[in-house]
Parts: C-alpha cells; sequence; structure tokens
C-alpha cells in the first residue's frame, strides 16, 4: 500500500493535468452566465440569506471550517477558501465539500443524506445482464485525470453548467496524490474510456463527487462493481450527496447528517486504504456470483 503522504505529481503528470484541467474564456462565461441564472430561480430564492451571512462571516475573518449544523437551505454552510489535502480531509470528516459554479467556491453540507449501506445494495436484472456479457474492463486509480475531465464535459442536447472547476480538479488531484481520493473507469473494447467516475475515501465513508457515461449504463457497471470493493474492503457507506435516479436504482437512500456524521466518528482513516487502488475482479464474476447480503431482482 502506497504512503498516504503528498506525493509531488511527475512533470508529465503536471503537463496533462494543466491542459486538461483548463477552461477556455467561453466555457468561463457560459458557466458564470448559466451559473447565475441557475441561482436566480425562484425556487431557490430562499438560499440567499444564508448566503449573505456566509459572505459576510468571511468578510470579517470567519475563516476555517464552518459548523455544518449551521448550514442553510441549499446546505451552505461556508466559503471554502482554503482546499489544500489537510483542510479537505478535514472538510469530509465533518460532512462538508467544496462546491459552487459561480465565485468562491462554498463549503455544502446538507442535513439529508443520500447514502448506499452496502447489504442494501440492488442491482437490476438488465444491468446484470450487461455485466455478465464483459464487453467492458474495469480498473480503479488509472486514470484519475481523464475521469474528474469527462465528468465535467459538456453532454449531448443540455446546458453546460459544472461545479467542477479547474481550481477544484487540482485540489482533488491533490488528494489523488495522497492517496485519498479514488477513480474507477470503465473502458471500451477499443481501449477507450468509456465511462468512469470519482470521489473522496475518509474515515471509512466513500464521498463519490461525479460520474459519467459515454456508452450505455458503462457508469452504473463501474460503480456497482465499485461498490462491491467498498463493501469488501470494510468501508461503511458511501455518500451519494444528493438523490438521482442512478443511485436512486442502486437503493442509495436519504439519512439525516448526523447519523452520516456518526459513521464518520466511528471510522478511521486506516479502514480508507490509503494509497492506489487495483480492481480485484470483474463485471461478469460480480454478476454470476451475488455477494452474500446484495439485492439483486430474480433471473
Amino acid at each position: 500500500m502506497n504512503s498516504p503522504s503528498l506525493v509531488p505529481p511527475i512533470p508529465d503528470v503536471k503537463a496533462r493535468r494543466e491542459a486538461l484541467f483548463r477552461e477556455t474564456p467561453r466555457d468561463i462565461a457560459e458557466r458564470i452566465a448559466l451559473g447565475l441564472a441557475w441561482a436566480a430561480a425562484p425556487k431557490r430564492l430562499d438560499r440567499r440569506p444564508s448566503v449573505a451571512r456566509v459572505w459576510l462571516r468571511d468578510a470579517f475573518g470567519g475563516g476555517g471550517l464552518p459548523d455544518p449544523r449551521t448550514a442553510g437551505p441549499g446546505g451552505i454552510a461556508g466559503i471554502a477558501r482554503d482546499l489544500s489535502v489537510p483542510a479537505l480531509l478535514e472538510a469530509y470528516r465533518r460532512t462538508l465539500y467544496p462546491w459552487g459554479h459561480v465565485g468562491p467556491l462554498k463549503w455544502l453540507s446538507t442535513d439529508q443524506r443520500c447514502v448506499l449501506f452496502f447489504n442494501e445494495l440492488h442491482i437490476a436484472k438488465r444491468l446484470r445482464r450487461h455485466m455478465r456479457q464483459n464487453e467492458y474492463r474495469v480498473t480503479f486509480d488509472k486514470d484519475f485525470e481523464g475521469v474528474m475531465k469527462a465528468c465535467a464535459e459538456r453532454r449531448p442536447g443540455r446546458w453546460h453548467l459544472t461545479w467542477l472547476r479547474p481550481k477544484l480538479m487540482h485540489a482533488f488531484a491533490d488528494l489523488y496524490d495522497a492517496g485519498h481520493a479514488h477513480s474507477f473507469e470503465v473502458w471500451n473494447a477499443d481501449g477507450r474510456l468509456a465511462g468512469g467516475g470519482y470521489g473522496v475515501a475518509v474515515n471509512g465513508v466513500f464521498f463519490t463527487e461525479s460520474q459519467f457515461s459515454r456508452e450505455s449504463n458503462t457508469s452504473k457497471m463501474g460503480f456497482t462493481l465499485f461498490n462491491w470493493h467498498l463493501a469488501k474492503w470494510g468501508f461503511l457507506l458511501n455518500d451519494g450527496k444528493d438523490p438521482t435516479p442512478t443511485i436512486n436504482e442502486m437503493n442509495f437512500r436519504m439519512i439525516p447528517r448526523a447519523e452520516l456524521q456518526a459513521a464518520l466518528d466511528r471510522g478511521t482513516m486506516a479502514m480508507s486504504r490509503p494509497g492506489r487502488w487495483e480492481c480485484e475482479t470483474d463485471l461478469k464474476a460480480i454478476a454470476e456470483r451475488m455477494p452474500a447480503g446484495v439485492v439483486a431482482d430474480a433471473i
């Protein structure tokens, strides 16, 4: 297992990150315009007082990590000025995570979190059929930068609004170098990246940050295999933060933030396996050998 200490990226990796983690002037203008429109939507008007309080606290020297219990609507708890590895690890230990389309990044922590307890993992019949075909190869921690870039890329037929900005990409890359952030990659028969996702492991909890699919069901297959490994390695749960159709289908469910905090307080960093991860099996094996405790549709 690799040391959890911060290891500077080698020059070619650093150059690749600089090339990948960038926004064109058009990207920046589009993100700001769409981000402001998103924030101004009537259903988010109740967030403005809490955002104002956060700004005032920050302006008058209220630095450091905020108490997540003070978060207002939308989970906004503070301004994320320090994105160093120690600060990020401590933030996740407090259920905080960085986010934001426009302006300085914010610390968020919603009072309800959508999590997976691994003995409740649901694998749909159709997905299991795709996994049995074993047409895709899954790896872990082999292309963290490529996965992040793909998570932030444009989606066909949709407005392009991403919170995954260059500054945040570099912060997650530092966590990856330190052995605390991880990715799963799904490769097609041509050796192209077809799907994947990434997140952060802290105190026996995995915090899923983002996923993408360039081909049908690829992220779902890779994420299923990834969660199987998390269960095997003794993780307590996977925090997906907010519900989405993909994670709802897998039996993620809402719990109070206090329950998530209790899990983090029980866990240890050793449970999170600092270092690089290796995939220990393949999609077909998991589809055919359903692990004990995992829920699956009947064949």
